[in-house]
């Protein structure tokens, strides 16, 4: 999932990422076929180029080095909100047939069964970004027909396609899982199967779904991760095999 996720980033890429596969996807990235890319992370920190995995967006690791350091609300206004920010990294507790996320709550917002963190920027990020980029593992908790709580707008939010100057951004452009790609159809915006990844069948993509899921035909292939990729994630990128347990 990381590798391919680093294989989305163009040399030059202006990126808002956040902690964990993303991260690692980001510096692989940069580490192989982007250097020039430019990692911004919400706490402030613009440019950032970490010698070690950051446990977190108020790392000290972020600063060191990085081309500078601002308030929150700059990041916000200036980058994200100002059409700068080419790609933005999202994860959440779910994630519906249109690519809506949910990081609010599990059940009803005014009785919910679990109450999650919130947005965070992940909605100003669904809203800017110019295209977005979603990792997370194939579940049919995570992956309902309909989201309990529309925290971040997909293809659909409400029932209704994106449209500017509302939603600026593309919205979801893939979604990376441990089992295969998906992607809005061109049609309707509903997530499809495009890719498998190798000794995967669509049946084992589908348990994870909750909605009858359609395939891109044909399926495209996907190139299994290189010596040199897996030698970096796992030896100098994260070492103590913080995110690639």
């Amino acid at each position: 999932m990381t590798v391919l996720a680093a294989r989305e980033i163009r040399d030059g890429d202006v990126v808002f990422v956040g902690i964990g596969l993303p991260n690692l996807a980001c510096n692989l990235a940069r580490a192989t076929h982007a250097p020039n890319m430019v990692l911004i992370y919400e706490s402030g920190a613009v440019g950032a180029v970490p010698e070690r995995v950051p446990p977190s967006i108020g790392d000290p690791a972020l600063v060191t080095g990085s081309l500078m350091v601002c308030p929150m609300s700059d990041i916000f206004q200036y980058f994200l909100q100002n059409g700068l920010i080419e790609v933005g990294f999202l994860g959440g507790a779910q994630i519906d047939r249109f690519g809506n996320i949910n990081t609010t709550t599990i059940g009803p917002y005014d009785a919910p069964k679990i109450r999650l963190p919130g947005s965070g920027g992940a909605c100003e990020i669904a809203v800017h970004a110019r295209r977005t980029l979603i990792i997370a593992k194939l579940d049919k908790r995570t992956f309902p027909e309909k989201v309990d709580f529309i925290t971040s707008p997909g293809t659909r939010p409400g029932g209704r396609a994106r449209r500017k100057p509302e939603l600026p951004g593309a919205g979801p452009v893939k979604v990376i899982t441990n089992m295969g790609i998906l992607e809005p159809s061109p049609e309707n915006g509903e997530l499809e199967l495009t890719a498998l990844y190798p000794g995967v069948i669509l049946e084992q993509v589908q348990a994870g779904i909750g909605w009858p899921l359609k395939a891109r035909r044909p399926l495209a292939a996907v190139d299994l991760p290189t010596e040199r990729e897996i030698r970096l994630l796992r030896e100098k990128l994260d070492p103590q095999r913080t995110h690639i347990k």
